[in-house]
């Protein structure tokens, strides 16, 4: 790869990396009454991660080396390698316990961090979160919705104040709600709206969460206050939590190929929900879901629409073309999808973003630059530039220039 083809690459605006919540993120925040029971780190031996449905089942060993395990309540969730995998072999990457000495500082520090995305041609980079999940779905699960409560909004207070802080912009938040409660969770979107925040995260499929559907009516006023803010309501895939399985005695390579489909199930609910229609200011973000799919899920949508308008209510809810809604009002991010921009005019060169998911084993640090290159190389200059930052900076109002960061 020349230097001529890497210099087509503007700098980069990543909006799916991750960040790995340092030690004391609610300890230091919490009341002190809550402490010994909010979240925090205690060094214990590793135990034996198992995969159920809605994610990793484990407790501490008796014995071992100790590694650093989050503890909320009666969960206990240990720190793998697989989150903080940036700078190791991929053979080197296993589920199993890591200290934070054993990661790279870029993973949990935000100066380190930032000096991570200069080494990647990153000039801005949006983060999920990785201990509550990435929704916040691990403080709808606790017992003591005061505590879960107040751990949202100790989250978002170090998000926006001390990982975001410092970075002069280059950092961008995003923020929690309380899931359980959507007259708090308004309140805390326009608490984080006030200061600046754009960016909010949601589940893709609410209901595998035993939350109500979209359909349902009760998350209007939510939704109203995502558009009437400027809020993105960004959704990662996996955020739905169940993981897709085929066969029981498949290796774990079968759910993280075919995970997309919870986006795609996600992406067609909204598709014929009615809330994009009822809702024109609203803007949807699929991070990690790359877009490849997306061309036939929008020719089939369309399609149902038309054809069996008759029994299967497709046009109940919403009167224009599924596909429609999609152009006007949805974006996806990508790092791995030659595919995707093979078929770029159907998928939409405004409707997507670029991403390294960093610090994950997935991600592309420090390579993000030549994967660009290697996906996007042969576009015309203008459409390089909007996808490799031009559609984030509009999407999230971001105080960047459109071209050569």
């Amino acid at each position: 790869m020349s230097v001529q083809e890497l210099a087509r690459i503007p700098r980069l605006i990543d909006l799916d990396a991750h960040v790995v919540e340092p030690p004391d993120v609610w300890s230091s925040r919490l009341p002190s009454r809550y402490r010994s029971v909010g979240p925090r780190i205690e060094h214990l031996p590793a135990g034996r991660p198992k995969l159920s449905g809605s994610g990793y089942v484990e407790e501490p060993g008796t014995d071992g080396p100790l590694v650093a395990w989050w503890c909320y309540e009666d969960h206990r969730s240990s720190v793998k390698r697989t989150i903080a995998a940036a700078g190791y072999a991929a053979e080197d990457v296993q589920l199993k316990g890591v200290t934070y000495e054993e990661m790279r500082p870029g993973c949990w520090q935000p100066e380190a961090r930032v000096a991570d995305m200069e080494e990647n041609w990153v000039e801005a980079q949006l983060c999920f979160p990785n201990y509550p999940r990435f929704c916040g779905q691990q403080f709808l699960w606790g017992k003591d919705r005061e505590l879960a409560l107040l751990c949202v909004r100790a989250y978002n207070d170090w998000m926006v104040e001390e990982w975001c802080g410092s970075s002069r912009g280059r950092l961008i938040p995003l923020c929690l709600i309380p899931l359980w409660d959507i007259d708090l969770a308004i309140t805390e979107l326009h608490r984080n709206a006030d200061r600046g925040v754009r960016a909010v995260a949601f589940s893709e499929l609410p209901t595998y969460l035993g939350l109500p559907s979209i359909y349902c009516g009760e998350w209007e006023p939510f939704f109203a206050a995502c558009a009437d803010t400027e809020t993105v309501l960004c959704m990662h895939i996996g955020s739905g939590t169940k993981t897709p399985q085929t066969s029981p005695d498949a290796p774990d390579a079968v759910p993280a190929t075919i995970l997309v489909g919870n986006s795609i199930n996600s992406l067609t609910d909204f598709l014929f929900s009615g809330v994009l229609h009822r809702h024109p200011q609203l803007r949807l973000m699929y991070a990690e879901a790359q877009i490849g799919w997306i061309p036939y899920v929008l020719e089939r949508a369309d399609d149902v629409w038309r054809t069996h308008r008759g029994w299967a209510d497709s046009q109940r809810f919403c009167p224009e073309p599924p596909s429609m809604y999609y152009y006007r009002q949805v974006s996806s991010c990508f790092f791995k999808d030659r595919v995707g921009i093979d078929l770029l005019d159907r998928v939409g060169a405004d409707r997507i973003v670029f991403e390294t998911d960093y610090p994950h084993q997935d991600g592309t640090w420090p390579r993000s630059r030549q994967a660009a290159t290697d996906q996007l190389g042969h576009l015309d200059q203008p459409v390089i530039n909007r996808i490799a930052r031009g559609n984030a900076i509009d999407l999230l109002g971001l105080p960047f220039a459109d071209g050569e960061g």
